[in-house]
């Protein structure tokens, strides 16, 4: 029998004790806002431990999460060094996710399996990779037994806001060294590439009044509206004008998620404030475009007198681009991608943003591979009813497992 059997019998075998760990796993909820996470990284590390997994906790300074936005955050390392020369691989998922929403037919925190599916905020985004890498090593150390080289297993809690209190945090306090490193992904294409993510904060000013006599107030909602169409007819004009090289990314694109503003029906508002993501393809310059739309909603304010406009950045992500030094990568989790799932996994770009920018950016290579579907939408990630197929995250574990095996 070839080691690659024998480390797809071990897991095979350990499945059951898989799905049990990651049902714990989405049990206990990290709903980023508020991103009081803390509390699930005391919970894995526990399970981690239990494992013969030792789990080193790093709590983040408060006042460091707190200026994130958030309220809590431990990241955790569970280091396993098997002996001097060959690389170390880094392993990077995160905890946090965003609130559930509303529409669940089945309980979010609940882990619930029906149909060969387990469903869960987080199933499929992505504390299942907390299982995959985790039994991938399990799997490792007790067929393969390397002898050579370091798994770093990351797990963070700030991927949702950027991850500047995760795995940056981790990076810039000398934590990690990784040599490569792939992160939470889905199984049936491997990722080089990524979209950048921009989000604003824009603050519409004007002057309230009573609603009897709105010529002696200025209208800030009015206002809005015009910046918001000026905002989409951009919107329109990206499709039609600007298109991405790296396959899997099209073009692109903004969107406006939250709207707040007025103080009642019978008054005219004095404020309005709307967040907008404005998503990057590779080939553009993230300074170039925040300038842009900050002269754009400018000069769309300009032309309603008595209006005044406030613009902050929330979060700037910049886009991820392959690194020649990925393709061991690539070549193992696509040779082993093929066998164990019967079909090509092509490498392709994702128009997501993830934390795999934060290693790419200071030379480390990286890929985005894990358990889940072709896409975000068959699992429902970030929507109601989010769900991982079991068979996926069973045979995504058999695809890292091997390919640690070859890159060690």
């Amino acid at each position: 029998m070839t080691t690659e059997n024998q480390l797809d019998a071990w897991i095979d075998a350990h499945f059951d004790e898989q799905v049990a760990f990651l049902q714990q796993l989405i049990q206990v909820p990290t709903d980023t806002p508020p991103g009081n996470n803390a509390p699930h990284a005391e919970r894995a590390a526990d399970l981690f431990e239990a494992m013969g997994l030792k789990t080193d906790k790093h709590p983040v300074p408060a006042s460091d999460v707190q200026a994130a936005g958030l309220q809590s955050i431990t990241n955790l390392i569970v280091r396993r060094n098997y002996g001097d020369g060959g690389k170390t691989i880094a392993l990077n998922a995160h905890g946090d996710v965003v609130p559930p929403g509303e529409g669940w037919t089945h309980d979010p925190y609940g882990g619930e399996i029906v149909d060969g599916k387990i469903y869960g905020r987080a199933a499929a985004v992505s504390k299942c990779d907390f299982a995959t890498y985790a039994f991938a090593i399990r799997a490792l150390e007790a067929v393969a037994k390397p002898t050579q080289g370091q798994i770093d297993l990351l797990l963070t809690y700030d991927e949702e806001f950027g991850g500047e209190v995760g795995p940056a945090w981790l990076l810039s306090q000398g934590l990690t060294h990784p040599d490569l490193m792939i992160a939470a992904g889905f199984s049936y294409q491997v990722i080089t590439a990524h979209n950048g993510c921009l989000q604003l904060e824009v603050t519409v000013h004007g002057q309230m009044a009573h609603a009897a006599i709105p010529e002696s107030g200025v209208d800030a909602l009015q206002a809005a509206v015009k910046i918001l169409n000026v905002l989409y007819a951009q919107n329109d004009l990206y499709r039609a004008t600007i298109t991405s090289q790296v396959a899997g990314i099209t073009h692109p694109y903004l969107n406006v998620g939250l709207i707040s503003g007025g103080t009642n029906t019978n008054v005219i508002p004095g404020k309005v404030t709307f967040k907008l993501d404005r998503r990057m393809i590779p080939e553009e310059d993230a300074t170039q475009v925040e300038a842009a739309l900050r002269q754009l909603i400018a000069d769309t304010a300009a032309a309603s007198p008595g209006v005044t406009v406030d613009v902050r950045r929330i979060l700037l992500a910049q886009s991820m681009k392959p690194l020649p030094g990925n393709q061991p990568l690539v070549d193992a989790i696509q040779k082993h991608g093929q066998e164990v799932f019967g079909e090509p996994i092509p490498a392709l770009g994702t128009p997501l943003y993830t934390d795999v920018r934060l290693f790419v950016e200071r030379g480390i290579p990286g890929v985005i591979y894990g358990a889940g579907p072709r896409t975000v939408r068959e699992s429902n990630a970030k929507r109601a009813d989010e769900h991982l197929v079991l068979d996926d995250l069973r045979r995504a574990t058999k695809v890292i497992a091997r390919s640690l095996h070859d890159l060690l």
